[in-house]
């Protein structure tokens, strides 16, 4: 039992030491006075005053935040009643549909890209904003749907029968018992969305137009002319958002849990 203990503390520290190691390694780069990464030489925070003296960059993190947030906001939505939709459906259906559902979580995001960018061109449709926040919104409603219906499904149905019994419509139902009931799915859903939207990059690539990017694609065409550690320093101020929202994630489930 002790060596399986620390066989498994060892695998745990591994494990995190390899997904973290490369982050602070890029972050402490941040800090390094002689502007590249080969060697640390001294402490400074010129990339991070560079940073927010780029105007076009920090228009690019505003925009990327602000897409995430609706395409996530817009996919819960509709993510959330498709998943009652589809547990109301018949086994058989249901089994279709979700089949449906999440044959676009594990298809390639080239794929999805480049079928997206042929429907849009087709139809005339100008790529931009637009263009970006409906392939986002696509493709974060199968998240949203597999972290709701889930928790739909462990729903009592006397709860939803008493609510009738006592008189309550069926819209009544919806906002009183059965949302209620599905909060921490749905803020799951819409964090994993948020997530999925802020960290896309092939779908992105795809539909985005000249007058429109993401931070993803932004950082890859700046780091295709070199390295910048600016882009060190724009990278440790997303990790510490991403840490701040993961502790906020937390923070809302755990009072939704004790409610």
């Amino acid at each position: 039992m002790i060596r399986k203990f620390r066989f498994e503390n060892l695998y745990l520290i591994f494990v995190f030491a390899l997904l973290y190691l490369p982050i602070f390694y890029l972050i402490i780069y941040a800090f390094n006075k002689s502007g590249n990464m080969n060697a640390f030489t001294g402490f400074t925070l010129t990339y991070f005053q560079e940073l927010f003296a780029d105007k076009r960059l920090i228009l690019i993190v505003v925009q990327t935040f602000l897409l995430a947030f609706l395409s996530s906001f817009i996919a819960t939505i509709i993510g959330t009643f498709g998943a009652i939709y589809i547990d109301q459906l018949k086994k058989s259906r249901q089994n279709m549909v979700l089949s449906l559902n999440n044959v676009l979580l594990v298809s390639p995001d080239v794929m999805i890209g480049a079928s997206f960018l042929i429907l849009l061109t087709s139809v005339g449709f100008k790529l931009g904003f637009a263009s970006v926040l409906l392939a986002h919104i696509a493709f974060s409603i199968p998240i949203v749907v597999l972290m709701v219906l889930p928790r739909l499904q462990e729903m009592d149905a006397d709860m939803i029968n008493a609510a009738y019994d006592l008189g309550a419509t069926r819209q009544q139902a919806l906002r009183e018992v059965i949302l209620p009931f599905l909060t921490p799915g749905i803020i799951a859903g819409f964090f994993m969305a948020f997530t999925y939207s802020l960290d896309d990059f092939a779908v992105t690539f795809f539909v985005t137009g000249n007058g429109f990017s993401t931070l993803s694609v932004e950082i890859y065409s700046r780091a295709r002319q070199g390295i910048s550690l600016e882009i060190n320093a724009l990278s440790a101020l997303v990790f510490i958002l991403s840490i701040l929202l993961v502790i906020g994630y937390y923070m809302i489930m755990r009072q939704s849990d004790e409610k």
